[in-house]
């Protein structure tokens, strides 16, 4: 298989299918919208982690017996999934030398992806974290508060990211959006090169050529820029100025700390600063309130209670099951 793939690994309105667009503009690289395709192989193999009519548990249970009877035991299995894997890639890649991955659930099997890809490349994108929430309410939300489904990945998601960068693996490059948007050319020449491709060119307007077909991917963000801007880096002020929201970003940069958010690229103390200068508003606040109380209340419902579930991060919301939202 002369396929590679190069995956971006990020969480979701990060900017991701921005720069998955991008990088599609070469000619030795091609993607499809988000596959999915290693979650299911992958938590195949965890009791506790997903949900499924047939009785997902049990079926953990018989894989791991059936493993056990395979001469290379788990790692035969493993293998075989690369095997499928990059034979889809390839099929999907049409000749091109690499095959983008932009599925940003995959933080959650991150560890397994970088250890069953030897030959892959990856690229961490990050985002100003208040703007990753702010979008995620703005589009997945349409404005009204959702926070509280997407603790897997704001809380968690981070967690694992910031780990596995932490490795300084080679065959890793780390970005932020924020110097995506400022300057396009120089970002993605920059992975092109880690790549060892030239240069693409213009993929600051030629991005607009790429079509994702299927439903996953920002579809809102394609339908709004058809050029490179820097205006959404500052939304996010606009989308947290009332007191709820405001306080809910207060407690969410101290569980993100000064440590992760360096690791990222950014400074804690100008983040805090940002976002106490927020001039306060009285916008959607009883919305939010009801919002609020209604995610807390869903948190603790049986079903959520039933499972055993790792230990939570010290001021961490619990981790809604990974099937719950985008």
């Amino acid at each position: 298989m002369s396929v590679r793939p190069l995956f971006v690994l990020s969480l979701p309105r990060s900017g991701s299918t921005l720069l998955q667009r991008m990088l599609a503009t070469h000619p030795e690289v091609a993607t499809s919208s988000e596959p999915w395709i290693l979650l299911p192989q992958l938590y195949a193999l965890r009791p506790y982690d997903a949900q499924a009519e047939y009785g997902h548990r049990t079926a953990a249970r018989a894989l791991h017996d059936f493993c056990d009877v395979l001469p290379g035991g788990r790692a035969a299995y493993l293998e075989e999934v690369r095997r499928t894997v990059l034979a889809l890639y390839e099929q999907a890649a049409g000749g091109a030398t690499w095959f983008v991955d932009k599925t940003p659930r995959y933080h959650l099997v991150v560890d397994e992806i970088m250890e069953l890809f030897p030959g892959a490349r990856f690229v961490f994108l990050w985002r100003h974290p208040l703007a990753v929430a702010a979008s995620v309410v703005d589009s997945f939300g349409r404005g009204h508060w959702n926070i509280d489904r997407y603790g897997v990945d704001l809380y968690g998601g981070l967690d694992r990211l910031v780990a596995a960068q932490a490795r300084n693996d080679p065959r890793a490059r780390s970005i932020r959006y924020e110097d995506l948007v400022a300057d396009p050319e120089g970002v993605t020449a920059g992975i092109f090169e880690f790549l060892d491709l030239p240069p693409a060119g213009d993929t600051a307007t030629r991005f607009t050529e790429v079509d994702l077909a299927g439903r996953m991917g920002d579809r809102t963000g394609r339908k709004r820029y058809d050029t490179v801007t820097e205006e959404s880096v500052s939304r996010w002020r606009e989308t947290m100025r009332n007191p709820l929201r405001k306080r809910w970003c207060a407690g969410y940069l101290r569980f993100v700390g000064p440590d992760r958010m360096g690791a990222m690229g950014y400074d804690a103390a100008e983040i805090e600063h940002e976002l106490s200068s927020i001039r306060t508003g009285g916008a959607l606040l009883a919305s939010d309130a009801a919002r609020r109380l209604y995610g807390y209340t869903q948190r603790r419902t049986p079903w959520n209670l039933s499972a055993p579930r790792a230990p939570e991060t010290a001021g961490s919301p619990s981790h809604p099951n990974p099937a719950s939202g985008r």
